[in-house]
């Protein structure tokens, strides 16, 4: 390709068979949920839009749309959407509400999956209980899938609070902020977040990865210590 790498090749290369599954289940899954997220919200708000546009499934196929997947299977990009009516919604900031719902779904899966990992790493050390014996390659999938769908959805979340629309924190700042709402209503404002919608596509994983690996980090870390604490390690670590 070019000379570049794609995308399903460089994290097979990495953690082989299982990293990729896991990479495709949370991608996949994450943005499901992400707009279901929005759906169940917005269902809660008074609007049955979602409901009634036949969107509270769980097919991929109906929230990401076949070029969704296919830009997904060919550069690894992919998105999702959630049909709503905001003339519908009950409240002054249910548009706010609706659209936090889904980076809140996101950083919910995020929080499962760093008490997953952080739970199943001393039992797959043995720091919890010495005399079970996990497979290797058992203990060393199960915490490369807790740890890939914690940074994903890490990831999937601040890339949705960007205020830039059609992102998520554009619709919660712009229901705050009437200025805001209608300078993206300008004569050249569609470009504009056309323009940085592709760059933040393309260049901003550069800067929500370490962002996000810093939060895992820390989230890990505390849940890791709070644990520690109630159930102390009964034996010396092992490397899975």
């Amino acid at each position: 390709m070019g000379g570049m790498d794609w995308w399903a090749a460089s994290v097979y290369q990495t953690g082989g068979l299982s990293m990729l599954l896991a990479w495709i289940f949370w991608v996949i899954g994450s943005i499901v949920l992400h707009e279901l997220g929005h759906g169940w919200a917005a269902l809660r708000c008074g609007d049955g839009t979602p409901r009634e546009a036949g969107h509270m499934t769980w097919n991929p196929l109906v929230h990401m749309g076949f070029h969704s997947l296919l830009f997904f299977a060919i550069l690894g990009i992919a998105w999702g959407a959630m049909p709503v009516n905001p003339d519908r919604f009950n409240g002054r900031y249910d548009r706010a509400k609706v659209a936090a719902a889904g980076p809140a779904m996101n950083l919910g899966l995020a929080l499962f999956c760093a008490i997953g990992f952080c739970v199943w790493f001393p039992i797959a050390t043995k720091m919890w209980f010495p005399s079970l014996n996990v497979p290797e390659h058992v203990a060393r999938n199960v915490l490369v899938f807790f740890d890939l769908g914690l940074m994903l959805n890490l990831v999937l979340m601040l890339f949705n609070l960007l205020p830039v629309p059609p992102l998520d924190g554009s619709r919660i700042l712009g229901n705050f902020s009437w200025r805001y709402e209608r300078f993206w209503q300008g004569e050249h404002a569609q470009w504009i977040a056309l323009a940085a919608l592709f760059g933040l596509f393309f260049f901003g994983g550069k800067i929500l990865f370490p962002v996000a690996q810093d939060l895992s980090d820390e989230i890990t870390g505390a849940i890791m210590r709070g644990l520690f604490q109630v159930f102390p390690p009964q034996g010396a670590p092992v490397t899975p």
